[in-house]
């Protein structure tokens, strides 16, 4: 119950958070300009609108999770109510916890609402909205949950701006995992090439998540690939929240 009451107030917070509105403004000025591309595909009107639609929320999900999470706790350190909250009878992993899933309340929400307004305009224009656009809108959800992790997990050891930048360059290194271990020939043998192939271990893989392009092309997706990668996800946020419960153990507030 505790938990639930600090992701209860955490959602009421971020939801009254003004940069929120601006990156939905936004997102659903993207779904509805993507319609202009249409226009001078050939014949690939839909196919383009689905791309576009499906990546934005997937972008300006990401956007909200970094922004917004990457201020969870500094936010209370620097209103000092984190004292008032930690004077409670409360383990500091509850009210870590609280905060991650105060803000995965949020970004369900955004996704939720992104996610069929698309749709909407989709079937609206005669596109085929089935099972693999649910399904791909399921996976960016379980992509900007593990991004949500990485937000809390700075947000308890450095400043919101580094957090941001930090949980920035994953998002975009995660999405080209490959060009680690695609390095040119006189990378071989240093240590340069060791560490960016250490990386591509440690690094998760944001790309598997990204199966909109096939739902796009009308290309079938197994349901095991997309069970394998819910797990991925589920696998990476866990420890990812695991580092922010010690982080914030160990802090000095």
């Amino acid at each position: 119950m505790r938990t639930l009451t600090v992701a209860l107030n955490t959602y009421r917070e971020a939801v009254r958070d003004k940069i929120l509105y601006v990156l939905l403004f936004f997102a659903g000025a993207t779904i509805l300009a993507s319609k202009a591309l249409g226009y001078i595909s050939m014949g690939q009107d839909v196919k383009i609108i689905a791309d576009i639609s499906l990546a934005a929320i997937s972008i300006f999900g990401a956007l909200i999770a970094i922004f917004v999470g990457t201020n969870l706790v500094y936010k209370e350190i620097d209103k000092r109510t984190i004292y008032t909250i930690l004077s409670q009878p409360m383990w500091r992993y509850e009210f870590v916890l609280g905060k991650y899933l105060g803000l995965a309340m949020l970004i369900g929400t955004t996704t939720g609402l992104m996610g069929f307004g698309a749709a909407a305009y989709l079937w609206i224009l005669g596109g085929a909205v089935n099972a693999a656009y649910f399904e791909a809108l399921f996976l960016i959800y379980c992509k900007l949950l593990l991004v949500t992790g990485l937000s809390v997990l700075m947000s308890t050891i450095t400043s919101p701006i580094l957090g941001a930048i930090i949980v920035l360059t994953a998002y975009f290194l995660g999405h080209a995992t490959g060009i680690l271990l695609e390095l040119p020939g006189h990378f071989d043998g240093t240590l340069s090439k060791q560490a960016l192939e250490a990386a591509y271990y440690v690094v998760p893989n944001l790309g598997n998540f990204d199966i909109w392009r096939e739902y796009a092309n009308g290309v079938a997706v197994p349901h095991s690939y997309v069970a394998w990668a819910a797990a991925y996800g589920a696998i990476y946020t866990v420890m990812l929240l695991f580092f922010a419960a010690v982080a914030f153990q160990d802090k000095d507030v």
